[in-house]
C-alpha cells in the first residue's frame, strides 16, 4: 500500500511495506502508530518547500506604488491596474497581489499570464546569468533558437483556476502553495536576485507586454531583489532590448517588439530597456 505526494523535482512515497519492516525491529511500538510517523516523516521531507522571497504585502505594497492607477509613475502603455506574482526558486507559487480595489479592477486572465511570467524567468536564469521573458521573443518565433519553447511545460489549468475565485490576489490565493507552470515568451517575467543568486521569480501583466516589463522592472527593484549578476542586453542584465529588423529577426538575438506607446522610451529612463539608435532612427 502505498501513497504518493507529487511535488517539484520528484514523488515523495510513503510505503507501509517499510514500516511493516521497521515494526519486526520494534515489535514493542504500535503499529499504527508507527506507520503514520514513518509516513508523516518521508511526506514531510518530500513537501519541504522553497522560501519564498518575499510575502504578500510587500508584493501589494510595491506592486502599487508602480502602477499609475494606484499613485505610481505611468509605464508607456494603457495604464491599467495590474497582477503580480511570485515563485519562489523551486517554482512553487508564493505570492499574488493586484493593484486595484478587487480582483475585477484589471484583466482577470492576467493573474494566469503573471504566474507564467515568474515561472518562466525563474526556470530559465541562472545565479550568474539572467534572462527576463522579454529576452526569449525573438528566439522563440518561427526560425527562431528557441522555437517551440512555448510548448514544452504547458500550464496546468486546472491549477490555474481552482477554488474560490473571491480570494484570488490575497495571501490565501488558492494558487499558493501550487506549481501550475507555463511558459511566457513577451514582457513582463524576471528573475529575483538576493545577494546570492537567484532566488525566484516575478511576473506582471495586466497591460502591454512592453509596459508589463517596466512595471516588474520598477516592482523588483522595489523589493531590493534586483542583484543581477549579468544578462543579454548591453546594459549586461535583464533588460528589454528594441531590436527587431524589419523582417521581424533580432539583431541580438533577444528582441522584443516595441509596443504602440511610450514604453521604450520609459524603459530608457528606468535603465530597463535598450534602443539602439538605428532603431530610434527607424521610429
Amino acid at each position: 500500500m502505498t501513497g504518493e505526494l507529487s511535488v517539484w523535482g520528484g514523488v515523495g512515497e510513503c510505503d507501509l511495506t517499510e514500516a511493516n519492516d521497521m515494526l519486526r525491529v520494534a515489535p514493542a511500538l504500535s503499529s499504527v502508530a508507527l506507520a503514520l510517523a514513518g509516513c508523516m516523516a518521508i511526506a514531510g521531507a518530500a513537501m519541504a518547500a522553497a522560501p519564498c522571497p518575499v510575502n504578500q504585502d510587500q508584493l501589494a505594497k510595491a506592486l502599487k506604488a508602480s502602477v499609475k492607477p494606484s499613485g505610481g509613475p505611468g509605464n508607456g502603455g494603457l495604464d491599467n491596474n495590474e497582477w503580480a506574482a511570485v515563485v519562489a526558486r523551486d517554482g512553487s507559487v508564493c505570492a499574488i497581489a493586484f493593484s486595484g480595489s478587487k480582483p475585477e479592477d484589471q484583466w482577470l486572465g492576467s493573474r494566469a499570464i503573471a504566474v507564467e511570467k515568474a515561472n518562466t524567468a525563474n526556470a530559465l536564469s541562472l545565479d550568474k546569468m539572467a534572462l527576463s521573458t522579454a529576452n526569449l521573443y525573438a528566439g522563440a518565433q518561427p526560425g527562431g533558437f528557441l522555437y517551440g519553447l512555448e510548448a514544452t511545460n504547458p500550464p496546468a489549468v486546472d491549477l490555474l483556476y481552482a477554488g474560490d475565485s473571491a480570494t484570488y490576489g490575497s495571501a490565501s490565493d488558492p494558487l499558493v502553495g501550487k506549481h501550475p507552470g507555463g511558459v511566457v515568451v513577451f514582457g513582463g517575467g524576471l528573475a529575483l536576485y538576493g545577494d546570492q543568486g537567484v532566488v525566484g521569480g516575478l511576473g506582471a501583466s495586466g497591460d502591454s507586454s512592453c509596459a508589463d516589463h517596466n512595471i516588474a522592472w520598477r516592482i523588483r527593484q522595489g523589493l531590493g531583489l534586483d542583484h543581477v549578476p549579468a544578462g543579454m542586453s548591453p546594459g549586461n542584465n535583464d533588460a528589454i532590448i528594441y531590436d527587431m529588423l524589419p523582417d521581424k529577426t533580432s539583431a541580438s538575438g533577444y528582441g522584443h517588439p516595441w509596443c504602440k506607446g511610450s514604453e521604450a522610451q520609459i524603459a530608457e529612463q528606468i535603465h530597463a530597456g535598450f534602443v539602439p539608435l538605428w532603431a530610434k532612427a527607424m521610429k
